[in-house]
């Protein structure tokens, strides 16, 4: 029954937050909460004792960090809006729901999830820079806009991770009970994605001067960032014999965190490029895991 449930979760989910974005949009408060809480009880499960390190990772982060600028730097001609939305597409940090689908095409579970600390790491350090020059706040002095943005993204995906590692060590009993709810995290992810889809749309709706080419091509571009990730990197992943987890660690990415971003810190038009990717990459992984399982039969 819950599979069956967290199969049609992710267009029962969009659907609602489309239908009822009137509603759903002042819930928007929560999406920090609900993106700190998701990040804590992934990191309950990832041990720094057990977490290694290789020259995979380091690539990965590159083709993340310099991937995101130059995809910018080719698209910023035409569109600065259609720019800042494959960016973010890129920039985003790997999804902590990639260690499973890892799992499940039988990749290393391990390598991806010392994967996602990193790449949560990266963003934390980056995007205040980045978003600094490049989104809303960038008419303001540097420092003043860095600080700022530093002071809401750095808590959100930082103190997560200490905020597990502390528990760990100081609360085992504690940790032992959060790791018997992880599926806490699936009920908020649903909600966030909701929030997320009825903000998106509300701005769609209600945009004053609407360019719905430019949000198609978005979409469109979208689709190609995520397949060329993807692509990417299993083939750097095949280099290492790390297939399966350089294509879930490059392709697949928290398009929640991407889509709260992208309307905090970017023109409000860009999340509708992570909002689409959240269509395109959930089809990637559920190509993937049907090509598994007929390969099984």
């Amino acid at each position: 029954m819950l599979q069956a449930v967290k199969n049609w979760i992710l267009p029962i989910a969009m659907l609602t937050g489309a239908l009822f974005h009137t509603y759903i949009g002042v819930l928007g408060f929560l999406t920090p909460t609900l993106i700190f809480c998701m990040l804590f009880l992934t990191f309950c499960k990832i041990s720094p004792r057990h977490m290694k390190f290789s020259r995979l990772h380091i690539w990965l982060l590159l083709i993340q960090l310099c991937g995101s600028l130059l995809v910018y730097a080719l698209v910023a001609p035409f569109s600065a809006e259609l720019a800042q939305g494959v960016l973010i597409c890129v920039l985003a940090p790997t999804a902590t729901a990639a260690a499973v689908i890892t799992g499940m095409l039988g990749g290393n579970v391990a390598f991806l999830a010392s994967f996602v600390f990193l790449s949560n790491v990266l963003v934390a350090v980056a995007a205040p820079v980045i978003f600094s020059f490049l989104g809303t706040n960038s008419a303001l002095p540097f420092w003043e806009s860095f600080g700022y943005i530093c002071r809401q993204v750095v808590p959100l995906l930082i103190l997560p991770l200490l905020g597990a590692w502390l528990v760990q060590w100081l609360l085992p009993r504690f940790h032992r009970w959060l790791l018997s709810v992880q599926i806490l995290s699936f009920y908020m992810w649903s909600l966030a994605l909701t929030v997320v889809t009825g903000r998106t749309v509300t701005f769609l709706l209600e945009q004053p001067d609407p360019h719905y080419e430019n949000e198609v091509m978005l979409a469109v571009l979208a689709l190609g960032v995520c397949v060329m990730q993807f692509y990417f990197g299993r083939r750097l992943g095949n280099r290492y014999d790390n297939t399966i987890a350089g294509g879930q660690g490059l392709g697949q990415k928290n398009t929640i965190l991407a889509i709260w971003m992208a309307q905090i810190y970017l023109c409000p038009t860009a999340s509708v490029g992570p909002a689409a990717y959240v269509l395109w990459q959930n089809l990637i992984n559920s190509w993937q895991l049907w090509k598994k399982n007929c390969t099984k039969k």
